[in-house]
Formats: C-alpha cells, structure tokens, sequence
C-alpha cells in the first residue's frame, strides 16, 4: 500500500498543531492544567508547591554560581522558573511554572510557554531564573499580553564567567537571566520567543 505524504500546505499546520499538543502534554506533566475552578485548597496547595520548588532552585543556583547572589541584592524582582521541560520531534515545545519573588516573599505566579518548528528530538528540563533590574521591566511582565523574551525590555543570558565580570557600571540591561541544573539531551537551550503570562495556580 502507498502511503501519501501531507502537502506543501499541510506539513506546517501538523507541526504546530504537535506544537500544541506537546504543551498540552508538558502541562499535565507538570502538575495538571492550569485551572480557577479548583477548591481554594487545592489553590493554596499548587502555589505553595511552587514556592517550595522555586526555594530549592534559588538555593541550587546560588551555591553552584555565586555572583547569582550578588546580582540578586541589586534586583527588584527575581523571576524563577524551577522546572522547565522542553519536548521536541519535528515539533518542539516548552513550559514551566514559576513564582517572582521580591524582597524573599512571593509577588505572584507565572508560566512560560514556548514552541518550535524544525528537525529536532528530544527531552530535558532546566530551571531558568530571571533577575530584573527595574520596575519597568516588571511592568512590561505584568502587562495584559505578558511578557515574549526578545520583545520589550532587554534580556541578556549570562553564564558565570559573565557574571563574575558584571559590575555595578555594567550592570545596564533589563533583565539578566540564568538556565541552570540542565538534564536530558538535546541541543540548544535558547529562550528567545518564550511567552511568560502570569497565573492563579
């Protein structure tokens, strides 16, 4: 029997509608589908499971990369994602639910969602912390549409050798970020065109 190959037309519609189906699946795995109809137990529960998690990734990423400690004194608001799965065959997505904190305490919940098109196979998780050195890039997270990496306040990825060379003079950009603890194989950790919209766990 001969088995048809789907158009031109068609191929780029099934990518992403693998795309949707991956966040669909990534959400599940990471405790459920965001919903408001829940008990206000199980609310409080979700987000206090948050914290904790979000507890255990700052202190990871404090001890494996100190100058992250440093840079935080001087954030307003440190946004911190603990988990973050990214899937991918053909299609690639990627989600994860997170809380900003300011001051030590919680100042709300957030997911990031991101998708891809293109040859590409694979699982791995990480934790992305992203410190923000201003109120107007806070401003622009909490905004009607969200927050899209790469568009409105700028980003700027360091490893720990850019963080150590990081100053007080040099510190100028918006918003730095750090992906760490990465487990599982495959290439590219790039957070450009991730979708970060706050929540109500």
């Amino acid at each position: 029997m001969k088995l048809s190959t789907p158009s031109p037309q068609i191929a780029p519609l099934l990518g992403f509608r693998l795309i949707a189906c991956l966040v669909l699946v990534l959400s599940s795995t990471l405790s459920g589908c965001q919903s408001t109809g829940g008990s206000q137990g199980d609310s409080h529960a979700n987000a206090a499971q948050i914290d904790r998690e979000v507890d255990a990734a700052l202190n990871k990423l404090y001890q494996t990369t100190p100058s992250a400690r440093t840079l935080a004194a001087k954030a307003r608001g440190i946004l911190v994602f603990p988990n973050v799965i990214k899937a991918g065959f053909i299609g690639g997505a990627e989600y994860g639910k997170g809380a900003m904190r300011k001051g030590g305490r919680t100042a709300g919940y957030y997911n990031i969602v991101a998708g891809s098109y293109g040859l590409q196979a694979g699982v791995q998780s990480f934790g992305y912390a992203m410190f923000f050195m201003n109120d107007e890039a806070i401003a622009s997270l909490n905004s009607a549409k969200g927050l899209e990496v790469g568009v409105g306040p700028s980003v700027v990825v360091l490893d720990e050798g850019l963080a150590k060379k990081a100053t007080t003079t040099t510190l100028r950009d918006d918003v730095y970020a750090f992906v760490f603890g990465q487990q599982g194989l495959m290439a590219g950790l790039g957070i450009q065109g991730s979708k970060i919209t706050r929540i109500n766990p």
